[in-house]
């Protein structure tokens, strides 16, 4: 009895003491669950944190190695393109055919050295029109790299007739990702070129950049490859084959020109691409890009001297606005030259070049080229009027840039229209620009400019920098 009644006074105890461990229990799984929910959670959403890298130093024109193609003939004549443009921190090799003696070198630079390719008698070459120098030049890029330089992260190949800048050379290279195979550079100006050669090829007169990754991965078998391919014309169709054996496209930028034109390079230049301009090729076959220039050499130092040195990112960037006062459009190429045409033509029509050049084959009509073109105005009232760089400065109070254009005294044809000829009203036009030394970090566009009144007498002022939010070229 009394056993009986003492396990009956316990029995609640052990049930209640079962039940609250059997809550526990469920409350674990619940707060287990609820864990392991919010861990997955977190870890879909948030990435886990990479392994720490030290990040690359920015690239320099000292990572840059240019591979200069020449020939012991070639050599004085051309030299001073290259003497423009090329200073130190630039490493670079000219690879000549034979030696010179030292009263035909006549280099600005001690950073510049003269070179001797190698002998490529051996290689198979049989296409009937071209030159076995060919050979010899396709393998620039490679012999360059085998001097085993140190530092290097980009080897630019160009021709001795070849002008860069070089500002703006690297701003488009610390664009791409050096330690990736990037073969980068241009198209020829005509549509008859690309044909014959290749609409993958970038021409080495215009000049072309190769990371120094694909450029290791190309010497190492690109002999071979030479010698699968003896009928090919050129230098850089064969350096394209052996791209295309290594699957590596050509990456296009219209700033490299290799200008296959001749005559006058106005309607180029003046309606340069919304992009740097990185070179300038062929300039012993065109007239000088200052008319009033001496030479050649002498109208490009003018451009260096001035705008390039001041603003290379904006250096032959167009603009176009109107002044609306006088029904008259202008365009206006930086550091270059200015056009003012009498009534309205659309931003359109104006960033077409216009034909002041001829094409690089003397049968081809303007279809053979590889880009829109539009005719030089015959409508005697719609001829430009040309003002070409005169002086560059810069406003150490305005902090801007000041460069002056005069007007070029050619013949300006009898017109009927009521609007004032420009020619008569304007010999000067001055323009403010502030240096935009990031204008090719963000997305690209024009410039805007715009007429500003008071210029005096004979002097239009137009003011050019970064469009205003909703700013548009209209009259």
């Amino acid at each position: 009895m009394t056993t009986s009644m003492s396990m009956s006074m316990h029995m609640p105890t052990l049930k209640n003491s079962s039940k609250h461990s059997f809550i526990l229990f469920l409350l674990s799984l619940s707060f287990i669950y609820l864990f392991y929910n919010l861990s997955f959670l977190h870890h879909s959403t948030i990435p886990p944190p990479s392994p720490s890298r030290n990040a690359p130093s920015p690239t320099t024109l000292d990572h840059i190695v240019f591979g200069i193609a020449s020939s012991s003939s070639l050599w004085p004549s051309r030299q001073h393109y290259i003497n423009l443009w090329f200073r130190p921190p630039m490493r670079g090799f000219v690879w000549l055919d034979n030696p010179l003696t030292n009263s035909t070198t006549n280099s600005s630079s001690s950073s510049l050295v003269l070179k001797l390719s190698s002998n490529t008698s051996s290689f198979p070459y049989t296409h009937k029109h071209g030159s076995r120098a060919a050979l010899r030049l396709s393998r620039i890029v490679s012999e360059t790299l085998h001097l085993n330089l140190p530092n290097v992260r980009w080897f630019v190949m160009c021709d001795d007739d070849t002008v860069f800048l070089p500002s703006n050379l690297l701003t488009l290279l610390s664009s791409f990702d050096h330690t990736q195979p990037y073969y980068i550079g241009s198209l020829s100006e005509s549509h008859l070129q690309n044909i014959y050669f290749s609409y993958s090829m970038a021409y080495g007169g215009a000049g072309f950049a190769i990371s120094y990754p694909l450029a290791l991965s190309l010497s190492r078998f690109q002999d071979q490859c030479l010698h699968r391919y003896p009928s090919l014309y050129g230098s850089d169709d064969r350096i394209q084959a052996c791209m295309a054996e290594l699957g590596v496209p050509l990456t296009r930028h219209p700033g490299f020109h290799q200008y296959d034109v001749y005559g006058d390079l106005l309607g180029l230049l003046a309606a340069h691409p919304v992009a740097p301009l990185i070179s300038l090729h062929h300039l012993d076959v065109v007239k000088p890009i200052f008319p009033s220039s001496p030479s050649r050499v002498a109208a490009l130092q003018r451009l260096f001297a001035g705008p390039v040195s001041l603003d290379s990112a904006g250096t032959m960037q167009q603009s176009i606005c109107y002044d609306k006062l006088n029904q008259w459009t202008v365009s206006v190429s930086w550091g270059f030259v200015i056009q003012i045409v009498r009534g309205v033509m659309s931003p359109r029509e104006m960033e077409m070049p216009a034909r002041t050049f001829l094409n690089w084959y003397p049968r081809a009509d303007y279809t053979a080229y590889a880009f829109n073109t539009r005719p030089v105005a015959r409508n005697p009232c719609q001829r430009p009027v040309f003002y070409y760089l005169l002086s560059a400065s810069y406003d150490v109070r305005l902090r801007t840039t000041v460069t002056v254009y005069e007007r070029h005294h050619d013949s300006q044809p009898t017109c009927r229209w009521k609007i004032e000829d420009p020619s008569q009203h304007v010999n000067t036009v001055i323009v403010y620009k502030k240096p935009d030394p990031d204008m090719w970090n963000r997305a690209p566009r024009r410039n805007c400019c715009r007429v500003k009144p008071g210029g005096g007498e004979r002097t239009m002022v137009v003011d050019v920098g970064v469009c205003r939010d909703d700013e548009i070229s209209e009259i």
